[in-house]
C-alpha cells in the first residue's frame, strides 16, 4: 500500500519516515516531491563491471549546468530519507521526463531501513540545463507486509552510502 499526503505527514512527524530536510509543502497526494542536490558526477572512460567506474565530480551552479545526451551522470538527491517501518520507491516524474530527462530508472527501491541520501542515474535526450534544488522527481513510501529486517543493520554494500556512489558490482566480480 502507497502511504497519502496524511499518512507520510503523520509518519515524519513521528518518527517512523526521515527526511531531511523536511518541506511540509512538497508533500503530494501521495508522494513527496525531492530535490537534485548540488553535485553531480560525470562517468568518464570505458564502464566496466568488473572495475570501479571513473568519473570526474562537478558542483551544479545556481546558474545551472548543461547535461549532454549520451553521457552517464550520477546525481544526488538534495534529502536524505530513510525508514525503519516503510520501504521507499523513487523515480522521476512528468516534470523532468517532460524535459527528456531520465531519472532513476534502474534501482528505484530503497528498502526498509536503508537511510540515505540517493545517487540519480541520469541520461538525457537532448542538451538540457538542470539547477540545485529543483524539483527532480517523487517519492513514495510503501508498507511492507511480514517481518521486517532492516537494511542498513544488513552490513550489504551500499548501507554507508553518504551521497554519490558509483556501482560496486566490482566487488562480486573480482
Amino acid at each position: 500500500m502507497i502511504l497519502t499526503r496524511e499518512a507520510i505527514t503523520a509518519a515524519v512527524a513521528c518518527g517512523d519516515i526521515v527526511i531531511e530536510p523536511f518541506d511540509p509543502e512538497r508533500v503530494s497526494p501521495n508522494a513527496y516531491d525531492w530535490c537534485l542536490g548540488d553535485r553531480i558526477r560525470r562517468c568518464v572512460g570505458e564502464l566496466d563491471a568488473a572495475r570501479p567506474t571513473a568519473y570526474e565530480e562537478l558542483t551544479i551552479p545556481a546558474s545551472g549546468m548543461v547535461l549532454e545526451p549520451g553521457e552517464l551522470y550520477l546525481g544526488v538527491t538534495r534529502e536524505r530519507t530513510g525508514s525503519e517501518r516503510y520501504a521507499q520507491f523513487i523515480n522521476g516524474d512528468h516534470t523532468v521526463g517532460a524535459l527528456g530527462i531520465w531519472v532513476h530508472v534502474s534501482a528505484p527501491l530503497g528498502h526498509q531501513g536503508h537511510a540515505i541520501a540517493w545517487t540519480l542515474e541520469i541520461q538525457v535526450v537532448r542538451p538540457v540545463r538542470v539547477y540545485p534544488g529543483m524539483t527532480f522527481g517523487k517519492i513514495v513510501f510503501l508498507s511492507a507486509l511480514g517481518s521486517s529486517l532492516s537494511y542498513q543493520r544488513q552490513g550489504r554494500k551500499y548501507t554507508r552510502t553518504q551521497g554519490i556512489d558509483i556501482s560496486r558490482l566490482y566487488q562480486e566480480l573480482s
